[in-house]
């Protein structure tokens, strides 16, 4: 096998070529740095590459598999870290300018700090919007990043680096960040799997302004690779106190079972709720319709909630207007002027705004809750649009005047907590990606992956690269 075939394979598959000794950490480690370099250019998927402690950890990763003696699960897969979550050694600069590189930089957040226990290879840093604040991915810091299927369309955000370096070969796996979408919107974008977990599942440290909607999620390929980890970075870290306990088992041993005799509630448009694209909704019925045949009990009804976007601004703005309250107006005028914007709206607000939007909040996860008394699953498209116009915040033309007016589906479970992701089941006339989205009760991680493993294993879902400006030897 060649080094540029390296950069097609899972995570799984690595680890158990590694085992077999068929390939090395080391090989898989030059043919992704090769790959990311290559991307670049054209998709801008990282803030900054790692390519002498990639080799380093690969090297010593190498010498440990021959001796039989793997650190952990991941050993030696090459993985990315999006520049929200501290990297031990290395700058995280938020996507803004108004942070400073200098400073010692001697802590891991506490998912880098589980994947650097179990051997990881950290090839680099991805690209985010400014302190992650929108569903699209560029910013005053490092500029603007593209779609691997088209380089003129956005990957979405915020964690559009992440999801492009996945599709594009650029590491199997990825750490994204979600507060109101922002792993689910670039993985359906860029046509990989993205899942944001119960809130707690993965530790999170420092805590996020953005409060207890902003969770930690996994990036992959597929849901095997997702599945894998979680199971890594899905462990308490006494850093986070709201935090939850250790798992019961591992998740990559429960994604067998397929989905008969589940309970599925397709809306395809939360009751009329959100105008979906055609290509987009025909997609997402086509893989409801295979969920069925599948043995899946499946039920076109609507979760019983209005559009809760109003309590979400309330609670998006407000974090964002605490995360640069210390700025003063030199350091504000460095700060991308939609987020600018934002933060003065959230500023506004009061106390007893935020507590009337927590009520909002608290009344959704009652209604969800009781939603999941009857359905196991939710399914929705992930978002009703594919990828629009690179290095704009809402599609061109349209009525949307903030990144929440095209993501309807995907904020309102960020207020719930629950575990939502997104699948990816086919591409519109462009060849654009789609995804569909599998939502279920808090702490029923396990039921998620499950079925988007399913999806996968039936061949519903794509896990094949983006092949976008990629030139592979000999062909």
């Amino acid at each position: 096998m060649t080094d540029p075939d390296l950069t097609e394979l899972t995570a799984v598959r690595l680890v158990e070529g590694y085992r077999k000794g068929e390939f090395t950490p080391e090989e898989a480690t030059r043919a992704a740095l090769e790959r990311a370099e290559q991307i670049q250019p054209d998709v801008n998927a990282f803030v900054r590459l790692l390519p002498e402690e990639a080799l380093a950890g690969a090297r010593a990763s190498t010498e440990r598999w021959r001796r039989g003696e793997p650190l952990g699960l991941v050993d030696g897969v090459p993985a990315t870290v999006k520049d929200i979550l501290l990297l031990r050694g290395t700058p995280t600069l938020k996507g803004s300018r108004t942070i400073s590189e200098n400073g010692r930089w001697e802590e891991d957040a506490p998912s880098a700090a589980r994947l650097r226990e179990h051997g990881a290879v950290f090839l680099g840093k991805t690209t985010t919007p400014e302190f992650g604040w929108k569903g699209v991915t560029d910013s005053p810091l490092s500029g603007v990043t593209r779609n691997p299927h088209d380089f003129s369309r956005t990957s979405g955000g915020s964690s559009g680096g992440a999801a492009a370096a996945v599709a594009l070969g650029a590491g199997p796996l990825a750490l994204g960040t979600d507060g109101g979408g922002s792993v689910r919107i670039p993985a359906a974008f860029c046509g990989v799997f993205g899942l944001k977990p119960t809130y707690g599942r993965v530790p999170l440290y420092p805590a996020s302004a953005f409060g207890t909607l902003a969770h930690v999620g996994p990036m992959a390929r597929d849901a095997a690779d997702a599945a894998l980890l979680l199971d890594v970075i899905g462990a308490p870290d006494s850093r986070d106190w709201s935090g939850l306990p250790a798992a019961p088992g591992s998740f990559s041993a429960r994604l067998t079972g397929g989905v008969k005799g589940l309970r599925v509630a397709y809306s395809p448009s939360l009751g009329g709720q959100v105008a979906v694209r055609p290509a987009v909704a025909a997609a997402v019925r086509r893989a409801v319709e295979r969920l069925a045949g599948l043995g899946a009990y499946v039920e076109e009804t609507d979760p019983d909630f209005a559009d809760p976007v109003e309590a979400f601004h309330t609670l998006w703005f407000s974090g964002a207007a605490r995360v640069t309250q210390q700025l003063g107006p030199h350091q504000r005028g460095l700060l991308d002027p939609g987020l600018r914007e934002i933060c003065a709206a959230g500023a506004r607000r009061s106390a007893l705004d935020y507590l009337a939007a927590v009520d909002v909040r608290m009344e959704l996860g009652r209604r969800m809750g009781r939603f999941h008394d009857t359905f196991d699953l939710l399914v929705t498209p992930t978002l009703p649009i594919t990828a629009f116009e690179a290095g704009e915040e809402v599609p061109k033309g349209g009525r949307h005047r903030r990144w929440t007016g095209w993501t309807p589906f995907t904020y309102p479970f960020n207020m719930t907590q629950q575990p939502a992701a997104s699948v990816p089941v086919g591409t519109d006339e462009d060849g654009l990606p789609i995804g569909l989205q599998l939502v279920a009760a808090r702490h029923r991680d396990e039921l998620v992956l499950r079925a988007a493993h399913t999806l996968y294993e039936a061949g519903i879902a794509s896990s094949g690269l983006a092949r976008t400006g990629i030139t592979r030897a000999g062909r």
